[in-house]
């Protein structure tokens, strides 16, 4: 059963578009289900098989290019390993008509494994009858303004089944194809020469391969943690290096303690004060720990590769190692799109942007969909696509260009003013770290980027405070217990409350399916859950 997405009043759009979205992700599963919504004609060109973006695991990789330090784009589009885990709560995740709630048969995990966000992907496309407008296979070559006085953009794309390239005229391009391919490296004297592997966590997929080894991960990001923690379970060692104190954190405070034969660490550590506000505790044993390990305030990371199989750090110490694996993120990158100059990516800064979203000079032919990071997501994805699909449609109006671009500039010097790198442009942070200090009275302290967006552009529904308290609650519970924080943790009353509430809407959900599908079996329905509005 698929679920109407016609208005009630069944209003016309004011003006119809026939729009290409590129990507069929979880940014561009929203932006077509948006557009659909506004009556627009919807085309979303997908390179691989199947929808879901990173969240379709690719066993394979480029056994070639293990680094994707070849011409963008790389051949393998998937960056996902195996043991991959959510680290936001499934609560704080989801669609707002459509939640991502526990299926019977299904990983029902609070943060589970990759596949879930699949399925859950593969779910929602199912649900509003997306995948008529989704072209499989499908690899866009170039994307351009064509000739002559009407703004229209030209596709040009290729059916990978038979390399046959395709012309395609559109009235506007939504990019939604994800930023989590690219590989981001850093520049390390003798990479070139280094006789051991080298390969970057966009290559990584499970641990065996590395047993017996001395393995070297650089970055302390989310998946250098992960990644090193399970590479330490079969490698001789595992170095672990940091570019800050602040990427190390606490919560590595505790394995690094208790994996010490294994586990090692070679921070670069600033001259200024670590402090997480709220947990002064764990700073207090931080702090403590810190002095144990004896870490040199002065200590540089990876300072050059030697030929021999050496990795040399800034202290001066050395170990041979076998493997490197580089947890450095990941670039911005549009390959296909040529827009003479109007967009570029510099830094990992895409721009510019009005909000993440516009280029002033093309828009509203124009728009990104799913730039910004550490947002609440799909929910966020699906604001910025409601406010695309309503501006195409004439529903709302855009600023004149000139205003876009003077706040555009407002908002890079504001960044700049405040000490943020040019490459974390679009981190817009989803809260102030001082309100973890108040998490009891989070929503009412902090207006988050989120909501502003949200009701400025598309009278968009706020996140409910007790998701914001989770998402903070869960923070520091990773803070606190890196190891088991998915499996082990205590809600306060208000989430417990809201959690419950959560379930129900769902179970709600899925008893509104029975009643508008009567015919249908009770095991049909049982695979319907979520699928109304």
């Amino acid at each position: 059963m698929k679920i109407d997405m016609v208005c009630d009043d069944d209003i016309k759009p004011l003006q119809r578009q026939k729009v290409c979205v590129i990507g069929a992700g979880m940014a561009g599963l929203a932006s077509a289900r948006e557009l659909r919504r506004e009556g627009h004609d919807v085309t979303v060109l997908e390179q691989s098989g199947d929808v879901g973006g990173q969240w379709r695991y690719d066993p394979m990789t480029d056994g070639a290019d293990p680094l994707g330090a070849a011409a963008a784009p790389v051949k393998v589009h998937g960056s996902m390993y195996a043991s991959l885990r959510l680290i936001s709560a499934r609560e704080t995740m989801g669609f707002t008509d459509f939640q991502f709630a526990p299926k019977d048969g299904r990983d029902g995990r609070r943060f589970p494994g990759h596949r879930e966000v699949y399925l859950y992907l593969k779910d929602f496309c199912d649900a509003f009858g997306l995948m008529e407008f989704v072209r499989l296979n499908t690899s866009v070559v170039r994307v351009f303004l064509a000739p002559g006085p009407t703004r229209q953009w030209t596709v040009r794309s290729v059916d990978l089944g038979k390399s046959e390239e395709v012309e395609e005229a559109f009235d506007a391009v939504m990019v939604a194809n994800g930023h989590y391919s690219q590989p981001r490296l850093p520049s390390i004297e003798g990479m070139e020469v280094w006789r051991g592997r080298q390969m970057h966590s966009h290559s990584y997929r499970v641990p065996e391969p590395f047993r017996d080894e001395v393995v070297v991960v650089v970055g302390c990001g989310a998946s250098g943690k992960d990644i090193a923690m399970e590479v330490r379970r079969v490698a001789k060692e595992v170095h672990l290096v940091a570019k800050s104190m602040e990427e190390v954190a606490q919560e590595l405070a505790k394995v690094l303690s208790k994996y010490s034969a294994s586990l090692h660490l070679q921070p670069h550590v600033r001259t200024s004060v670590f402090c997480f506000p709220g947990s002064s505790h764990v700073d207090l044993q931080f702090s403590t720990w810190m002095q144990n390990e004896m870490i040199d305030p002065t200590t540089r990371q990876v300072e050059r590769l030697c030929e021999d199989g050496r990795v040399v750090f800034g202290d001066g110490s050395t170990i041979l190692a076998d493997t490197i694996i580089y947890c450095t993120g990941f670039n911005y990158c549009f390959p296909f799109l040529d827009t003479e100059g109007a967009v570029t990516v510099d830094d990992n800064c895409v721009g510019p942007l009005f909000e993440h979203v516009f280029p002033p000079s093309l828009a509203p032919s124009l728009s990104f969909v799913g730039i910004p990071v550490k947002v609440f997501a799909p929910w966020f994805f699906e604001a910025q696509a409601k406010w695309v699909a309503q501006v195409l449609s004439g529903k709302r109006t855009l600023p004149p260009e000139v205003e876009m671009m003077r706040s555009v500039e407002e908002y890079y010097r504001a960044r700049e003013a405040a000490g943020a790198p040019k490459n974390y442009t679009h981190d817009v942070s989803l809260f102030d770290t001082t309100a973890l200090t108040t998490t009891h009275n989070l929503h009412d302290n902090r207006t988050l980027f989120m909501d502003e967006f949200g009701s400025k552009y598309c009278d968009f529904p706020g996140v409910e405070k007790w998701r914001y308290e989770l998402l903070v609650s869960s923070l520091v519970n990773m803070f606190d217990n890196l190891e088991t924080f998915r499996d082990e943790y205590q809600d306060s009353d208000s989430i417990r409350k809201g959690v419950e509430e959560w379930h129900l809407s769902a179970q709600q959900a899925q008893a509104a399916v029975v009643a508008v599908a009567p015919a249908a079996t009770k095991e049909q329905l049982l695979g319907l859950l979520e699928k109304v509005e």
